[in-house]
This record gives C-alpha cells, sequence and structure tokens, in this order.
C-alpha cells in the first residue's frame, strides 16, 4: 500500500480527488487547518493531519509525526498540493495563500529524510495569462504573463515548486465543472430561473474539463514517470463559445424561454469595482471583483492538450454534455 497526502481536500476538486485516491486502494490523508470542516473527510474514512500553512517549521513536525507505511519508505510517497483561494475580500491573500503557503509546505517536505515520489501541484490555466489571437491555442511554450493577481501567485507558486528540488508535476486545468461547484452551479439555476447573463460583445470561447476526468489526470499525473519535471494544460479537447454553453444548458434543463442577454465589458467592471468594495467592507469574498473582471474580459480559453494525451495518454470519460446531464440530474433530485 501506498500513502498519499491531499491538501484542499474539503473542497469541490478536494473532494473529486479524495474519491479518486481511496478508489484506487491509496491510504488517504488530508491536510487540515484547526478551522476545517472535518465531517464528511472522516465519515469516508480519510486520515487528518492538521497543518498550518503560515509555520514552516509545524509543517515539517506534522508531516514528520506520521511514522512511514515500511521501513525505509518514505513518510508520504504523494502528496497533492491543491489548496488555494480563488477570490478574496483582501487582494493581498492571493500571494499568501496560493504562492507562499505552496513555498512553505515544499519546504518542509525537502527536510524530510526521505521526500515524496511525487508532489502534483494544482495549479490554473490564468497563470499564462490571455492568448494572442481569437483562435489561437495557448501552448506551454507560450511566455507565462499573467494579467490577474490570483494568475501571478498561482505563476509564483509554479516557480516555487520548478526550484524545489522534488519530483514534480504542475497541472494547470481550464473551468472546471462538476458535482458541488457552486460557480458553474450558479450558471445553471440562473437559466433555469429564465436568464443568462454574458459578458462582452463578442463570444468568449470556452474550454472545460469536468471534476471526475481532471482526478484520473492527477492519477496519471502520479504514475506515469514521463510526467516527473512536466506541466501539463488540462482540458477534455472540445471548444465551446459562450453562446453554445448556455444553449446547451438551456436545451437539457428543457426550458423553451430564457432570456440572453450581453452586458458590456464597462458595465462589467462598474459592476465588479462595487462588488468588491461592498466585498471588502462587509468582509466576505465577493464572486465578482476587479481580479476576476480580467478573467471575464479575456475571449479566448483555448489550450493546447495534446501532451497530456500523447505523454499521459489521457481521453477524457466526459464531454460537457455528458458532464452537465449528470450534474442537472442530480440537481433535479
Amino acid at each position: 500500500m501506498e500513502r498519499i497526502l491531499i491538501t484542499g481536500a474539503s473542497g469541490f476538486i478536494g473532494s473529486h480527488l479524495i474519491s479518486e485516491a481511496l478508489s484506487l486502494g491509496y491510504e488517504v490523508w488530508a491536510a487540515v487547518r484547526k478551522d476545517s470542516d472535518r465531517k464528511r473527510l472522516t465519515a469516508q474514512g480519510v486520515h487528518l493531519l492538521e497543518v498550518d500553512y503560515f509555520d514552516e517549521d509545524q509543517l515539517f513536525g506534522a508531516l514528520s509525526s506520521v511514522a512511514p507505511l515500511q521501513e525505509g519508505a518514505p513518510q508520504w510517497h504523494y502528496v497533492i498540493h491543491n489548496a488555494g483561494i480563488t477570490k478574496t475580500a483582501h487582494p493581498e491573500e492571493f500571494a499568501e495563500v496560493n504562492a507562499e503557503h505552496t513555498r512553505r509546505l515544499l519546504g518542509a517536505l525537502s527536510r524530510l529524510t526521505l521526500p515524496p515520489l511525487r508532489f502534483v501541484l494544482m495549479s490554473s490555466l490564468s497563470s499564462y495569462g490571455a492568448v494572442a489571437g481569437a483562435t489561437e491555442p495557448l501552448r506551454a511554450t507560450h511566455p507565462q504573463e499573467p494579467h490577474t493577481l490570483y494568475g501571478r501567485s498561482k505563476c509564483l507558486a509554479e516557480h516555487y515548486t520548478e526550484r524545489s528540488g522534488l519530483p514534480f508535476t504542475i497541472l494547470l486545468p481550464t473551468g472546471v465543472y462538476g458535482p458541488g461547484d457552486r460557480d458553474y452551479g450558479m450558471e445553471i439555476e440562473s437559466i433555469r430561473a429564465g436568464f443568462d447573463f454574458k459578458i462582452g460583445r463578442t463570444p468568449q470561447r470556452l474550454t472545460f474539463i469536468y471534476a471526475k476526468d481532471l482526478a484520473r489526470v492527477v492519477r496519471l499525473a502520479l504514475e506515469r514517470p514521463e510526467a516527473v519535471g512536466r506541466s501539463y494544460f488540462v482540458a477534455d479537447g472540445d471548444v465551446y463559445t459562450d453562446d453554445e454553453f448556455a444553449g446547451l444548458i438551456q436545451e437539457l434543463l428543457h426550458r423553451r424561454h430564457v432570456l440572453h442577454a450581453r452586458i458590456p465589458l464597462w458595465l462589467a467592471r462598474v459592476v465588479c469595482t462595487v462588488s468588491e468594495a461592498i466585498g471588502r467592507m462587509t468582509g466576505r469574498p465577493a464572486t465578482l471583483n476587479t481580479d476576476k473582471y480580467h478573467i471575464l474580459k479575456q475571449r479566448n480559453w483555448i489550450c493546447d492538450v495534446s501532451p497530456l494525451r500523447h505523454e499521459l495518454g489521457f481521453t477524457p470519460e466526459y464531454n460537457l454534455r455528458r458532464g452537465l446531464e449528470e450534474i442537472i440530474a442530480e440537481t433535479n433530485h
């Protein structure tokens, strides 16, 4: 048996990583903060490791406190670092949580007598920034020029990982959707209610990956020696406009009449600015904020997934239709 440690396990993507790891027979551990919700993890039989990402010494102590499964084996065969934030009421937290927490975790892991066999960083397509051209896919050979605080923090976490000396793989998913997701779930519920609002006059070109397929990609990243030292964009390979995405949701909901409207970019920016200001006053992260505006503004989210397919042999089990059908079926119960 091998042991795996997953951070961010109580979140949307983390829940799918946990399920996949349990199905593969790993001894599964979740790194949890003092205030993390632990009920679901405990019910699944997941072992818990309490950590403080602000303190490298505490991280090292916690990681060292667990005995190896076998003599001469590393304490942690695999580590998947999925913890992070996508929105915050305090923008400076992006760098601290997404980048510096990663740096301290890497430092603690590097101090172990035997380091992990593989460290997988869950990054984001946003670490590369915008793509030049309406239909050109983003490739790993393109320079990383993130245009959001979130993207910059993820980019910095990648650089820390590359310089850590640990055997690593970096995954950069595009839009992740699936059971338990709130962001795309809000769009489904909006269309169910009869309204669909998009940003900008020019349709966005969107790419997606179903959460269960993303978990399978992580499994391949752990298993394949070809993945060591590599970064992969993760998507199912299909491209949709935002009109096609909304239309497919409408079709699957059997909703005959939906008001489809496009909000000008200038108005979206005003809404994001006001929403962020309210978030700062209340201390609650706003879904719409000035950092998110740059993501909404970007028209092209196409990425080159051929390395993922050719090197790791990944073939998605879910296309967008099948994934949305599964989500909608669950929400209808």
